[in-house]
């Protein structure tokens, strides 16, 4: 299947660990990082086989915690074809000033890490008042926040809060958020989540852990998708590979995600696998 391919989720990391120190979140570095990462040469290279057009890279914030220096060293000459998503620390008083530095240095978009295979429980709520600078700073720039919490209990609370007090602000779930959808459809233990429809400014992330979160209990990738697609709308999920912390090369992933989403219209699977990105992401287009 041929079409134009943007990917929101692919990492690097530097084998230069002089120039780049090795300071993950939590203190625990992520063991896809030191087993099957890539440095940005490489990811080039698996994207031109791969046949993926654009990306945005995410900051490996289990590696390098909050500097974000080597994925804005690295695109810097290649913004035609990538940008970056950077982390800080939100709860720090100077938060503000390092968006807008790690902004200027050509990331246009920002991720709240909270939690992940180092980190099993989230160490900080998205909506703790201490925070709102760094929200107000995102919304004053106009960028796209994603954040990977559970969209179950107390995330989803946390997740309605940010989105009605900053509705321009445009808030992405990394991998799907993992949803209560064991029940199988119409999936009515994921109403909250499902509510979540009505805001606008909510998007979705969609990469390969996504699937597999999808085929749990009753849940089938027909069903499941065919509703997430229905809810949401193919405009407000965006397809990312999560290469390599998932395993695979590029081009398998995309092959398979390909593969999966075949069932879905052409303008559909546009949406979903660029004008959504291009959406978040504004220096992606064209």
């Amino acid at each position: 299947m041929s079409e134009r391919i943007i990917d929101i989720h692919p990492h690097i990391v530097s084998t230069d660990t002089d120039r780049y120190p090795i300071t993950p979140i939590g203190g625990t570095q992520s063991d896809w990082s030191k087993e099957r990462s890539v440095e940005f040469d490489e990811l080039v290279s698996a994207m031109d086989e791969a046949g993926v057009t654009k990306a945005a890279i995410v900051h490996s914030s289990t590696t390098y915690a909050f500097n974000n220096a080597y994925v804005s060293d690295a695109i810097e000459g290649h913004r035609d074809r990538f940008t970056g998503v950077f982390s800080v620390n939100v709860l720090e008083p100077d938060a503000p000033e390092k968006m807008r530095y790690w902004h200027s240095r050509g990331m246009d978009g920002m991720r709240i890490y909270l939690r992940g295979s180092t980190i099993k429980e989230a160490w900080m709520a998205i909506d703790d008042p201490a925070a709102a600078p760094a929200w107000e700073c995102a919304a004053d720039m106009g960028i796209s926040v994603c954040i990977n919490v559970n969209a179950r209990g107390i995330g989803l609370s946390q997740m309605r809060n940010i989105l009605t007090r900053y509705p321009t602000v445009p808030l992405l779930l990394d991998h799907l958020g993992r949803p209560s959808i064991e029940d199988g459809p119409p999936y009515n233990d994921a109403k909250e989540f499902w509510d979540l429809a009505k805001f606008p400014n909510f998007y979705l992330k969609l990469t390969p852990s996504g699937f597999g979160a999808a085929q749990k209990g009753k849940a089938t990738l027909e069903t499941f998708f065919d509703k997430l697609v229905g809810e949401f709308g193919a405009d407000h999920v965006a397809w990312g590979s999560n290469f390599p912390s998932s395993p695979g090369s590029l081009k398998e992933i995309v092959d398979k995600c390909q593969n999966l989403l075949s069932r879905f219209s052409a303008s559909d699977r546009a949406w979903i696998f660029s004008g959504t990105a291009e959406k978040l992401y504004p220096s992606l287009k064209g």
